[in-house]
């Protein structure tokens, strides 16, 4: 540490690198220590006390009886500051006029890549991650990358199973702000997601991906239990169920149990009476698309049922279960 023998002004400066002014007048020698174990002591002949403030004018270090006493308190700076419109504080006028804007709607910032507008120049700097490819943040539970340290923190509230997001509609719990907004899309009844091989409308782009895997054939999910094949993971999760034996979907009108809730809304279509499938060979009409399409094998002629005792074939499962009850 230098040592200052005539000047009477000295300078300090703190471990951020700030410069700390202040001013000893008759002892010069002023010997400094860090918090990792140097002492900071000064000798102050006349002056008591002397107190060292920054350029702002917070209390930084105080000297008293010759000893810098190593406390650096840096007051928090009063929020008084407040946003009208959502009540959040600040501590600097020049922050609430930033943050004004989010509540404004205007978009001044525009991604050059996608044209997507934002509010907060933060948030354009943020959103060309995406663009440019840079995944840094990987998720040590799944392996999964991110552009940004914000995004990894949101996903590990899944592994964690935190669902603090409620839709108020229909009570389904999410764990991120951004899933639950996605969501609501089913509820607005807006469908701006059109499939160009069959015109049919979704109100999520991921569903219209899901939906595009029926035109393109692929099934790449297998059920190790029975060898059936899906084109979506969620459909293969679903099917598992079946091979648990759970059925927790209970009928209120009738009593039975499902093992999906899918299975249990068409299983309803039975009791409303509603029969909205019809087959164009007869007439005959049916309450799901699964009936109908069972029933259409009728009409085909293909028996792919047979039964190990006798022989006999039939075109529907159920009709060869009955069958196999006289045996």
């Amino acid at each position: 540490m230098e040592v200052v023998k005539e000047e009477p002004d000295i300078k300090l400066v703190c471990e951020a690198g700030e410069e700390l002014m202040g001013v000893v007048k008759e002892e010069p020698v002023v010997k400094l220590e860090s918090e990792a174990g140097k002492e900071i002591r000064a000798k102050v002949k006349e002056e008591p006390e002397v107190k060292i403030e920054c350029e702002v004018g917070e209390e930084l270090l105080f000297i008293e009886t010759g000893i810098v006493q190593d406390t650096i308190t840096r007051p928090a700076k009063a929020k008084r500051f407040k946003c009208l419109q959502c009540g959040k504080s600040f501590a600097y006028k020049s922050r609430l006029a930033r943050h004004s804007i989010v509540h404004s709607g205007v978009k001044a910032f525009r991604c050059d890549e996608c044209g997507k507008l934002f509010t907060k120049k933060g948030s354009l700097t943020q959103h060309l991650l995406i663009h440019s490819g840079v995944k840094n943040y990987k998720c040590d539970e799944c392996g999964k990358l991110f552009t940004d340290k914000s995004t990894l923190t949101k996903h590990l509230l899944i592994h964690a199973g935190v669902k603090r997001f409620r839709c108020d509609e229909c009570g389904k719990l999410f764990g991120a702000k951004g899933d639950l907004n996605r969501h609501l899309l089913i509820h607005s009844g807006e469908k701006k997601f059109k499939c160009d091989e069959c015109d049919k409308l979704f109100s999520l782009k991921s569903h219209l991906t899901q939906h595009q895997l029926i035109h393109s054939g692929v099934k790449k999910y297998k059920c190790d239990e029975c060898g059936a094949m899906f084109r979506v993971k969620s459909h293969l999760s679903e099917h598992l169920v079946s091979h648990s034996g759970v059925k927790r979907f209970k009928c209120d009108e009738c009593g039975k149990m499902f093992g999906h809730k899918f299975s249990l809304t068409q299983h309803l279509l039975i009791h409303s009476g509603v029969k909205k499938f019809k087959c164009d060979e007869c007439g005959k009409q049916f309450g799901t698309k699964g009936n109908l399409n069972q029933h259409l094998l009728i009409h085909s002629g293909v028996k792919k049922y047979g039964c190990d005792q006798c022989g006999k074939l039939y075109t529907r499962q159920n009709a060869l279960n009955k069958h196999l009850q006289h045996h």
